[in-house]
């Protein structure tokens, strides 16, 4: 078995080979009433059974994972690619079904949320389908699809489809709605746990076996290259960024309201960006502010848009909540494609505290990476909403829940500005979204300054300010080696609904100063931690966290060790 790691076989054929085998291993651990009952009933104790018993005894649903892989396990020929695809394909049945019925369910829709609501969950059950596709061409034939950590990838995919389920049921205000489209989508989301649950179990099956598969780099690797660039970036890639630094660079596309550039608008620019590009497209924005909402659609991948600085070159909007338009929908800038690089440039939200939900920047898409970066606002201003995202060096502001989402994203040296919100209103600075255990989300704040701006410092004692609360039943955020202000409450952490998530929500702190770093008077969530060991901190930081094993270079650092200090 490790010969055929040591040639390169992938993770999922080598379960193929050794999944009859862990059954015997794990015997005792899963026991024949994790079977369903018409399993036990009929007396269903085969191998393969119990292989299916095996990989569903952690599953949230279990008779719904059992159903799924039981008629695979039927077949004696079959192959770990077969549990895999059956997962997979059962998930896009569900929701195929699920958006059938949408068009019933937005008969009933009569506020202007309420319907776009229903057009956001067509929108967003496509991208769950096509990431579905993705895993599923995966498995089918890993050659075609190379990945140092194949788990990583296929959680990474599911992950986005578990965001997207929750985005369509978050953006409706009518509660029947809400419950319409929540029941709707719940076979589907379901067993998308499911699959998260299939995927860890099968990668158990390894370590179960002392067959030893990492997925972490080694901590002793670098995140940042002597420009301060992630080392996952090509070489080609550092030099563009680095001829935008000394004014060199000759972008593919000019843009600029004077009219001196190829484009007056940001929107014309993106436009002309080839489909499925697998070589950077350069896009740079001369400083002015750009009234338009702008849109990097699926496929316009490795766009690299830079400007003149984060207060020169601005992108702006005012969509929000309170104008009747969803959350999803109301960000000035979105990011859906993958390999999205964006530098020197500002985005914001104008509505104002008033405005309620008001996003700036929306990314969704995998490896998007933004450097010196602005993003204004005041509720909810950077929805990472999905995947893989990195902001290193960025100003962040807002009031309520103004980081949020569900991505992996980790943010170095950054400055969070706290701000004034409405009278009797709170500031939290994170919302995590993450729904389901075997998720691999989270929010890691590391070496930023966290700070009130002006008029929030004159009434930081009437405005009470949170590091963040649980917006989803395991969120996970991690606040590490960075200056917390005297304004964030003693307690640090906000309960998002009575005990809700409290148990199984992840908030962790580790080596932080400032004032408001002193962690006595935290609370005594269950959830809550404060990391004293080094070695657990380095889990989450930017090399490990993001799976950067499959990018990282040794090139020489600032940030070594994946930590700071």
């Amino acid at each position: 078995m490790g010969k055929l790691i040591a040639l390169g076989i992938s993770l999922i054929l080598v379960v193929g080979v050794v999944i009859g085998t862990v059954v015997g291993v794990n015997k005792s651990r899963h026991p024949k009433d994790d079977l369903s009952a018409k399993d036990i009933a009929s007396g269903s104790t085969s191998t393969t059974m119990k292989s299916v018993s095996a990989i569903c005894a952690s599953a949230d649903y279990k008779d719904s994972c059992i159903k799924t892989l039981t008629p695979v396990a039927k077949n004696e020929s079959s192959t770990p690619h077969d549990y895999l695809k059956a997962a997979f394909e059962a998930i896009v049945q569900e929701v195929q079904e699920a958006m059938e019925k949408f068009g019933v369910i937005g008969k009933d829709a009569n506020s202007s949320i309420d319907k776009m609501a229903v057009g956001d969950c067509k929108e967003l059950m496509q991208y769950a389908i096509s990431e579905l596709q993705s895993a599923i061409s995966m498995v089918n034939d890993p050659k075609r699809h190379p990945a140092s950590d194949p788990v990583a990838e296929l959680k990474n995919w599911l992950s986005a489809v578990v965001s997207y389920e929750e985005t369509c049921t978050e953006g409706f205000e009518h509660p029947k709605l809400k419950s319409s489209m929540e029941n709707g989508l719940l076979n589907a989301t379901q067993l998308t746990g499911n699959a998260l649950t299939i995927v860890t179990e099968l990668s158990a099956i390894l370590k179960a076996l002392n067959i030893r598969f990492d997925t972490h780099i080694n901590s002793r690797r670098r995140l940042l290259d002597a420009q301060g660039y992630p080392t996952w970036f090509t070489l080609k890639d550092r030099k563009l960024l680095a001829l935008h630094g000394n004014g060199q660079l000759t972008p593919n596309a000019v843009v600029a309201k004077d009219g001196s550039g190829q484009y007056k608008t940001i929107a014309e620019a993106i436009a002309a960006c080839p489909k499925n590009s697998v070589s950077r497209y350069v896009i740079y924005v001369k400083a002015g502010t750009y009234d338009e909402y702008i849109i990097v659609t699926k496929g316009q991948n490795n766009i690299f848009m830079y400007g003149d600085g984060p207060t020169s070159t601005i992108v702006t909007g005012k969509k929000s909540n309170a104008a009747g338009i969803s959350t999803f929908q109301t960000a000035s800038f979105s990011v859906i494609a993958d390999g999205f690089i964006a530098k020197s440039m500002g985005f914001e939200n104008t509505a104002g505290p008033q405005g309620h939900q008001a996003v700036a920047l929306r990314v969704q898409g995998d490896k998007a990476a933004f450097f010196n970066c602005k993003m204004d606002g005041y509720q909810d201003t950077l929805y990472v909403q999905a995947k893989r995202q990195f902001y290193q060096n960025c100003v962040v502001s807002g009031t309520i829940d103004f980081i949020f989402g569900n991505a992996k994203a980790v943010m170095q040296d950054c400055q969070i500005i706290v701000r004034r919100p409405m009278d009797n209103q709170q500031n939290t600075v994170t919302a995590q979204g993450k729904m389901f255990q075997n998720e691999e989300t989270g929010i890691v704040i590391q070496n930023c300054n966290i700070v009130p701006d002006q008029q929030l410092s004159v009434d930081k004692l009437k405005i009470p300010s949170f590091l963040g609360r649980p917006w989803k039943k395991y969120a996970t955020t991690i606040i590490m080696e960075s200056a917390i202000g005297d304004f964030i409450r003693p307690e640090g952490w906000m309960p998002w609904s009575g005990n809700f998530a409290l148990d199984t929500l992840f908030y962790a702190e580790y080596n932080n100063r400032g004032p408001g770093a002193n962690t006595v008077q935290r609370v005594k969530w269950k959830g809550f931690k404060v990391i004293t060991d080094r070695n657990e901190a380095l889990r989450f930081t930017a090399g490990p966290f993001i799976l950067g094993n499959e990018w990282l270079k040794d090139t020489g650092a600032p940030f070594i060790l994946g930590l700071k200090y």
